[in-house]
């Protein structure tokens, strides 16, 4: 299929730090470990080797946990190839995270499962010795179901109304039959149509829990490529993790770590880096039915928020060891946490995510535990043969599209207009003749000088206005045109925002059923980093 590529600077959708450090700017180099590029993966399989944490008993229990997650998942021959392969001292994990979100939520959720699955590929051909596995790791211990709970569709959303509280993995899919309905009128009629209402229901009608349902979802679509999914609140995970809540509850190192990290970032000459995410003194929550509280320490005492619950120093540790499941690292301690269980090389993930991953490096190394690799997800455009057809009779050009609305159609107008409405050259001609009158205000009176600026700003301001008239007016005499490309760019850029960001992959799959994931997974390739505009 034809396909274009942008560099994700210029989409102007990507913060200066992720463009930097795609850009490989000297100044963000503290702050990973390698960059995402292929000859750099056998330092970091060599690294991941060596890692205590990955004895090959541990490797049996990660196996074992998912295959009694997957007991019940009717699934291929592929991923249960990998799941096996886990227990196997050369096989490493590239991964990326997710929340539970309905029906997957944005279109950006396939392309992290693709990027990921399409970089296992390669590095399978570039190191043949080793076994490289795709992970999706669902994000079950999320507490924020209001940016969960609902999915955009033909410009209407389809939300999932229930109360919130404790982890969405936990969530009973109860109340989800109301959605089924209101879902299934939008979508008409059609065999696509039957197949999503067939995905819909099998997933969310049929499974007790929100956990379970998105690994059916997800091994529904991904199966067949191995895409192997963890659920990783689960005890005999987390048993590994001991040590780690244990540092973290007696030293708060995640805290120390983080705020030194996040302020030489912050700090970086001649950059305004926002930081994405800011440490608690302690990073974990206490899990427990419809409850995920924060754990704190005051006065010498271990307390959970909005709970009777305290602890003493001795109690707490008691509890962790008897009961580590109860324990969820928050966002700060997530990351380390999948580092701890999985052998993994690689993250794979938004830009948001890359950021606060920017921000753990120190803690790692305090922790001695191996920082992966850090890759940006595939983004995509994806336009249908229609879409393509009317952009180029129209004669609007792909980075056209990336335009604000205001800059896209006033560039458009101009150029399609039959009178010249780009008065830039009057205003030059009109500051070279200031300059002049500068010059001669100098000579003569140099207390002209400022009746001479209050000239020349009124002259500019007014060629500016009167520019702006013409456009508006000739916007107007262009109607039919202006409206057509303005319709064009809303369903490429709902809302003004990216399609990745707000359609769900629904819309498209009524168009192109199967072949959606099939382009995307003979298209997308994640080291490439440039953002793709894909024609089906």
């Amino acid at each position: 299929m034809p396909t274009d590529c942008i560099p994700f600077r210029d989409t102007q959708y990507f913060s200066s730090l992720i463009c930097d450090y795609l850009e490989e700017k000297p100044e963000l180099k503290p702050f990973y470990n390698r960059f995402p590029k292929l000859e750099n993966f056998e330092a970091q399989i060599t690294e991941k080797s060596k890692f205590s944490g990955m004895s090959k008993s541990h490797r049996q229990v990660l196996a074992t946990v998912l295959e009694a997650q997957y007991a019940n998942v009717k699934t291929s021959e592929a991923t249960q190839l990998n799941i096996s392969l886990l227990k196997e001292s050369n096989t490493f994990t590239v991964t990326t995270g997710h929340q539970l979100n309905l029906f997957t939520g944005p279109l950006y959720f396939l392309y992290k499962i693709v990027s990921t699955i399409n970089l296992t590929k390669e590095l399978k051909t570039t190191y043949p010795n080793q076994h490289f596995v795709p992970i999706y790791w669902m994000a079950t211990e999320d507490h924020d179901f209001d940016e969960i709970n609902y999915f955009n569709f033909k410009g209407k959303k389809i939300q999932w109304n229930r109360e919130d509280g404790g982890a969405v993995g936990e969530f009973s899919t109860e109340g989800l039959e109301d959605v089924f309905e209101l879902y299934t009128k939008e979508l008409g009629v059609g065999k696509a149509a039957d197949e999503l209402r067939t995905l819909f229901s099998e997933a969310y009608l049929k499974h007790d829990n929100l956990a379970d349902a998105t690994r059916y979802l997800a091994n529904a679509l991904f199966s067949d490529l191995g895409l192997v999914i963890i659920d990783a609140n689960q005890k005999d995970l987390k048993r590994a993790f001991i040590p780690y809540i244990e540092q973290d509850i007696l030293s708060q190192i995640s805290s120390q770590e983080v705020s030194k990290t996040s302020e030489l970032l912050a700090n970086v000459p001649d950059t305004d880096y926002n930081i994405q995410v800011n440490p608690r003194a302690i990073n974990l929550f206490y899990l427990s039915k419809n409850s995920r509280e924060r754990i704190v320490f005051e006065d010498d005492v271990y307390s959970v928020l909005n709970t009777k619950m305290t602890f003493s120093e001795a109690e707490i540790l008691k509890e962790i060891h008897e009961f580590p499941e109860r324990f969820s690292p928050n966002v700060i301690m997530r990351p380390l946490y999948q580092e701890v269980i999985l052998p993994n090389l690689c993250y794979i993930g938004g830009g948001g995510e890359l950021a606060y991953w920017l921000q753990l490096k120190d803690y790692f190394e305090a922790v001695k535990l191996p920082f992966p690799m850090l890759l940006l997800r595939n983004s995509v455009l994806v336009k249908t043969q229609q879409q393509t057809k009317k952009l180029e009779k129209l004669h609007i050009s792909n980075r056209d599209l990336f335009q604000k609305r205001d800059t896209f159609i006033n560039k458009k107008v101009r150029k399609i207009s039959n009178i010249d409405i780009d008065f830039s050259s009057q205003k030059a001609h009109l500051k070279k003749q200031f300059e002049d009158m500068y010059a001669l205000a100098e000579q003569t009176d140099a207390s002209f000088l400022g009746a001479v600026k209050a000239q020349e700003h009124k002259q500019i301001k007014g060629l500016e206005h009167l520019e702006k008239r013409l456009l508006k007016a000739q916007k107007k005499k262009l109607a039919d045109q202006v409206s057509r490309m303005t319709d064009l760019q809303n369903q490429l850029f709902p809302n003004q925002s990216l399609q990745e960001r707000a359609t769900n992959f629904s819309e498209l799959y009524l168009e192109f059923r199967h072949q959606l994931i099939e382009q995307l997974v003979l298209d997308l390739q994640p080291l490439k980093q440039e953002f793709l505009i894909l024609n089906l």
